[in-house]
């Protein structure tokens, strides 16, 4: 294959997906719901670069080849002789339906053996991975009950090969299966409360989130080690040392002259567009929330402070602008202008994209239609917050006008998470 059509088979297969990974040695190094990427299929070889807030990695691709839901990358490391592969996964879990299946049959006997041992005085009823779509349940969790004459305690497990995400959201699941126990013996049994089994080593951002639960119920935490079947009871409220750090506010006249050569271009294509502040050394420009390209300092030679340039792309894709692709880069920014309005084609790709991005738009430039106590003199959108392994952004973080924190989630369709959120 030429490079050409190496850079073009490894394009088409992520233009399909917007929750791709790559994995190499058998773990994922990149997410691409998070980190970016750009294919060069120039100067007789195709280079594959990947880059992330954590990692920056470049490869030589040799050849592809798609299997399904993955795509096999034979690559090579700058520098070594031998090649060694990428996988490109569409979907995040790259397991089989029937492995999957398997896995979880498995864990739902694994998960009644360790019932019946650990909690020899309470009767485990069959426990299920039964699909009920009305009550939002799937197959990912096992669901059960343990009871003892009148009263019992809803049970809910999950196996350590599913995603990290999916044993996050244990509890919302959790508590949903409470809610459904006691409605169905209602008046025949007290439900006191849950038991919530995940994988050894995994529970932080659970136990973070009971912590904040009411007494409505008895929360129960505990981690279970498949192979050894051990079972360890989790103390919620033992969540150890919260490390906090503050990060100095950008000057924003001067990241404003810094990039004003940038801003005027793009201004040029789209007046209306909205420059978003990413560092002092990095701005975003979007549409109604969609970014469709960054400026940047890049390193050039014989100036250590670097020059600023501009990369486009709408997802994990990206190039950086030159004399060659300014064109595409024109072509992009008025397609995505002449439908992303309030009066737009809703059918289009680019009115369609990213709708809590919009709402955020609109809110920022008027917090005040919210709730007119909020401060529009502190405001800042797209806040990193960390909590255990969950790594996600605050929408809006404002203050009162009497100086109280408000932090705002936003939501453009339901989301069963929001309450634990």
């Amino acid at each position: 294959m030429t490079p050409q059509s190496l850079s073009t088979a490894i394009e088409g297969f992520l233009s399909e997906s917007n929750n791709a990974v790559v994995i190499e040695d058998g773990a994922v190094v990149f997410d691409l719901g998070q980190s970016k990427y750009s294919i060069s299929g120039e100067s007789n070889k195709c280079l594959l670069h990947l880059w992330s807030p954590e990692r920056n990695m470049v490869r030589r691709v040799l050849d592809v080849e798609a299997k399904g839901e993955i795509l096999r990358v034979t690559v090579q490391k700058i520098g070594h002789a031998r090649p060694t592969r990428l996988e490109i996964c569409r979907e995040r879990d790259p397991r089989t339906p029937s492995a999957k299946r398997a896995a979880r049959l498995g864990y739902q006997r694994l998960l009644e053996r360790v019932l019946r041992k650990h909690f020899p005085d309470l009767t485990v009823v069959q426990l299920s991975t039964s699909i009920d779509l009305e009550k939002s349940f799937g197959p990912i969790y096992a669901r059960g009950l343990l009871k003892k004459g009148q009263s019992g305690f809803a049970v809910l497990g999950v196996n350590a090969q599913e995603l990290q995400s999916s044993i996050d959201a244990a509890l919302t699941f959790g508590i949903l299966w409470l809610d459904v126990c006691r409605q169905m013996h209602a008046g025949r049994l007290v439900i006191e409360g849950l038991k919530v089994f995940v994988p050894d080593k995994s529970s932080a951002l659970v136990r973070e989130r009971a912590a904040h639960l009411n007494s409505a119920a008895k929360w129960q935490i505990y981690e279970l080690e498949e192979r050894s079947e051990d079972l360890k009871p989790v103390e919620i409220l033992d969540r150890g040392n919260i490390s906090t750090r503050l990060v100095h506010c950008v000057d924003e006249s001067t990241v404003h002259e810094r990039f004003a050569e940038a801003i005027a271009l793009v201004r040029t294509l789209m007046p209306e567009v909205e420059i978003g502040i990413l560092s002092s050394v990095e701005i975003a420009f979007r549409c109604h929330g969609l970014e469709f390209a960054r400026s940047r300092l890049s390193a050039q030679p014989g100036n250590l402070s670097g020059a600023p340039e501009i990369v486009f792309g709408v997802g994990a894709g990206e190039r950086v602008l030159d004399g060659n692709n300014f064109p595409h880069f024109e072509r992009l920014i008025r397609s995505i202008g002449e439908v992303r309005h309030p009066e737009g084609p809703n059918e289009s790709r680019w009115w369609r994209l990213h709708p809590e991005r919009w709402l955020e738009s609109l809110v920022v430039k008027n917090i005040a239609a919210l709730d007119d106590q909020f401060d529009p003199r502190c405001l800042y959108s797209q806040v990193p917050a960390f909590s255990a392994a969950d790594r996600s952004m605050i929408d809006v973080l404002t203050l009162t006008r009497e100086g109280r924190l408000a932090v705002i989630e936003l939501k453009a369709d339901e989301d069963i998470h929001l309450p634990l959120q």
